[in-house]
């Protein structure tokens, strides 16, 4: 065998070598942004505006408010905001003040608030109740079943929830007092 035929195998061979591993590097890349573009749409919300709100039963901490027992299918035909928080987030303390103002005003008109706390011991949940003077439903989710049912990560996360059982809206993060006000209006048995 001539130079020049050794030359052009080694050629080929180099060309073979690099179709394929540009091929296996391409099925890669798909299979990477396959996964992720997968996971962004499942992860972040398994929950949207239309869907039924999962029913779930707590016990409650607050002992201002009168049931023993939270549980949100009970609360049909009220609407529900569904806050998930905890007394360690600084967000979550921003707007349960705002929570607690417009509370009264909006339970005479059909909606509840449940405040599900999703700290570790009911003694650090029962001092921020008596700080900031709560009076509504604050359910202990004491294993994280509601939390993992709910795919809550941020917090606070609320999920506004009309009367009839449906998911109206949710949003992550703290609700500023116009905001939330909104969100009441929204799920106010008259106005949905």
């Amino acid at each position: 065998m001539s130079k020049e035929e050794r030359d052009t195998q080694k050629q080929k061979k180099k060309r073979n070598r690099l179709i394929y591993r540009s091929s296996i590097l391409a099925v890669l890349v798909g299979a990477v942004i396959f996964a992720l573009v997968s996971n962004s749409q499942d992860d972040d919300e398994i929950y949207r505006s239309g869907d039924a709100a999962p029913d779930f039963q707590l016990t409650q901490v607050n002992e201002a408010f009168d049931e023993d027992v939270t549980q949100l299918s009970d609360l049909e035909g009220k609407g529900v905001m569904l806050n998930f928080w905890a007394t360690w987030c600084g967000p979550c303390k921003e707007e349960m003040p705002y929570m607690q103002e417009l509370y009264p005003e909006y339970q005479e008109k059909g909606v509840e608030i449940v405040a599900v706390s999703l700290d570790s011991t009911e003694y650090v949940i029962d001092n921020f109740i008596e700080e900031y003077g709560l009076t509504f439903a604050i359910p202990h989710d004491t294993n994280a079943d509601v939390r993992d049912l709910y795919r809550i990560t941020p917090m606070p996360t609320t999920f506004f929830i009309n009367p009839d059982g449906t998911i109206n809206e949710i949003v992550q993060g703290a609700l500023t007092l116009d905001r939330l006000e909104g969100h009441l209006d929204a799920i106010t048995p008259d106005a949905s």
